[in-house]
């Protein structure tokens, strides 16, 4: 079995010379503004362009991120660095952005595409749908298991996709691509590439360490095998604001593992002294998740001793390209050497070799000549030689004949490899008749939430909720299921109660995962698009209505006048009034407490704040301590309709908050309940 890819972070020139020397067959990086780690060094214009050249010239790949959501002012930036990729010969890009993909499969057709683990990509039913996107690989979520990876990777083979697994590094508490936490605490959006990392500071729950949102580092050192036979591509690493000598260590230690070498007990010290939260987890892909899984950074463990042994894996060039050189000598007619690696072919000459007075050349002499390539990525795979009897040649004429060849082919396998970009035209705003008054939709977590005659022009339940409940909503109005965000390892049971759902009366889908488009179509369910879709421009907006969902809630972190120029095809609306959810959990920090005798349960930050942690549908949330109110401004927000989520209120809460609503639409002002917040429709984030 061909080993699979070893994938490392590349936060700095200096952290991909490590990585390359080390092991590493491909590294993906940052540029400009628009990647998820802004705040790594990243790589300038020229410097990406090196990159890309050092990278080819030992065979090794390299991907862009270009891994954030943008807003429509930005997509010319985006779109500029997508250009420079092209012709710079980057190898992928990597995306989160729906309307980014739209537009690169548009203008950069050769370019391959991968879907970032931002887009929470967990269920084997959407990825027929990435593949008409236009991608080619798929990261998934690192929350899956062992079963369910097993599983989604079948599914991606199945539909031609690579995937690409994270097996090393930092975990995110909430899964990629659904945590606001950084974004409402401080305004530093992860989305966006500028997460603070809040999750890493005191958090509290009952009976907890007071570290209860660190989760320790992955490792999955000695399970490549594993990931291997379940058809895993490229096994990726984490870590883009690390340093050199993290680089060097992950990849030297996994490159060994993908080779079918033992990880010993030395290497997992190396890569526990450069970084480690308190040891390693691997207890998503075990499908173990508790108390076990929590950790805190600790002493650094970089002694001179380790650093001198990791300096010493990317001191030198690692010489891992393969070459064939074919030598001639004729009498009176200049030697030749011709080197072949690959595609590339190059030939040099030297002099005419004289007649032998004390030593003639051999074949063995030569061949120990030629194949000094120490200091150099290449190695001789095969020397073949032809030389005529009686003949002479010095060393240094060979050795410069080496030296040349050599020169003339990595100059030519560090030419760009340019793909083809052509200018998109991106969509105008569209002048569109919106509702003359917005609907009013909310979202339950329980029916008895629901208030009678309750006022709303949708009503979502969870899928669990009773037929009953959907029937007896289905006779005052519109119905609809809210599937969860998290559906790991679920998609069979959510069809089956879409199914009954939908028999009861429901008429349509919230989707807050994508893989709530298929589960949607086959139930025969229209398809609303929920927030944590993320979409933050209109060529989002367009490219999810022409996959079939009615209309679309825009992001959280859009601001009022963004929202204001959003103007797009589908029709649109926001989340209005809340708590909103600031983090989607597979592992629930009450675990790392008292445990579910705890739930529904609190955690507290470092200044007494508390936010609630609500379990249901197979994963838990953290939501905000305040309510996002505004019912106040609603006449500042030009949209088809907004939502209302209800977490821990009564029946009655929920009736005095849609009565407020419905003033408001009315054009009246509610006043705002103590302690609550506007979310970051007025402040925006970074």
């Amino acid at each position: 079995m061909t080993p699979g890819e070893i994938l490392s972070p590349a936060g700095s020139m200096e952290a991909l010379i490590a990585a390359v020397r080390a092991g590493a067959d491909g590294v993906y990086l940052g540029a400009g503004s628009f990647s998820a780690r802004r705040n790594a060094p990243n790589f300038s214009d020229g410097e990406l362009r090196e990159a890309v050249s050092f990278c080819h010239v030992r065979r090794v790949r390299v991907y862009l991120a270009l891994n954030t959501l943008i807003s429509d002012e930005e997509l010319p930036a985006a779109l500029s660095l997508a250009e420079l990729a092209c012709s710079a010969g980057v190898d992928a890009l990597i995306v989160q952005d729906l309307g980014v993909a739209a537009l690169l499969r548009e203008c950069c057709p050769e370019m391959p595409l991968h879907a970032s683990t931002q887009m929470s990509i967990h269920t084997p039913s959407v990825l027929p749908l990435l593949k008409k996107w236009g991608f080619s690989r798929v990261v998934p979520a690192r929350e899956l298991s062992r079963e369910e990876l097993t599983e989604l990777c079948a599914a991606a083979k199945k539909a031609g996709l690579e995937t690409e697994v994270f097996v090393h590094g930092a975990l995110c508490m909430s899964v990629s691509g659904q945590c606001w936490l950084s974004a409402a605490l401080g305004g530093r959006s992860g989305n966006r590439g500028l997460c603070a990392g809040p999750c890493r500071l005191p958090f509290s729950v009952p009976g907890g360490t007071g570290h209860d949102l660190s989760l320790k580092d992955l490792c999955l050192a000695d399970r490549l095998g594993e990931l291997s036979a379940m058809g895993v591509d490229s096994f990726k690493i984490e870590g883009r604001m690390k340093g050199p000598e993290y680089a060097a260590a992950t990849a030297f230690v996994y490159h060994k593992a993908s080779r079918g070498e033992a990880v010993t007990s030395e290497d997992l010290a190396m890569l526990s002294g450069v970084f480690s939260r308190g040891g390693f987890t691997a207890g998503y892909y075990d499908g173990k998740l508790g108390r076990a899984m929590f950790g805190v950074k600790e002493p650094d463990g970089n002694t001179p001793a380790l650093l001198r042994s990791i300096h010493e894996l990317y001191r030198r060039e690692r010489q891992s390209v393969p070459l064939s050189l074919f030598f001639v000598a004729r009498a009176g007619e200049p030697c030749r050497l011709k080197a072949v690696c690959g595609a590339y072919a190059v030939q040099a000459q030297g002099p005419v070799p004289a007649p032998a007075i004390h030593r003639e050349i051999t074949e063995e002499s030569v061949r120990a000549a030629l194949s000094k390539l120490g200091g150099t990525p290449y190695f001789a795979e095969t020397v073949e030689i032809q030389t005529d009897p009686g003949l002479s040649l010095s060393q240094s004429a060979l050795n410069a004949l080496r030296r040349e060849v050599l020169e003339r082919l990595t100059e030519q396998r560090a030419k760009p490899r340019a793909k083809a970009f052509v200018p998109p035209a991106l969509l105008a705003p569209e002048e569109r008749k919106r509702r003359q008054k917005p609907e009013l939709r909310g979202v339950f977590r329980s029916p008895e939430q629901v208030p009678q005659r309750h006022g709303l022009d949708w009503v979502y339940l969870p899928p669990d909720a009773p037929p009953e409940a959907f029937s007896r909503l289905a006779e005052e109005g519109n119905v609809g299921v809210a599937l969860p965000r998290g559906m790991f390892g679920r998609e069979g049971v959510l069809a089956v109660q879409l199914k009954s759902a939908a028999k009861a009366g429901a008429k349509a889908v919230l989707a807050g995962n994508l893989g709530a488009l298929p589960l949607a179509q086959k139930a025969g369910l229209a398809c609303h698009g929920g927030f944590s879709l993320n979409v933050f421009n209109r060529e989002s907006a367009r490219l999810l209505a022409c996959a079939g969902i009615s209309d679309a809630t825009l992001s959280m972190e859009l601001t009022a006048v963004q929202i204001r120029a959003l103007a797009t095809g589908c029709p649109a609306g926001m989340i209005s009034y809340g708590r909103q959810p600031l983090m989607l959990l597979r592992v629930c920090p009450l675990q790392n407490g008292d445990g579910c005798q705890s739930c529904p349960g609190v955690i507290t930050d470092r200044k007494g704040i508390a936010f609630p942690v609500l379990c249901g549908g197979g994963c838990s949330e953290l939501f905000n301590s305040s309510v996002l109110w505004l019912a106040d401004r609603l006449g500042e927000f030009p949209v088809d309709f907004h939502t209302l989520l209800f977490t821990t209120e009564c029946k009655a809460e929920a009736a005095g908050v849609i009565c407020a609503y419905r003033a408001g639409l009315s054009g009246e002002k509610p006043p705002p309940p103590k302690g609550h917040t506007r979310g970051l429709y007025f402040r925006g984030v970074q």
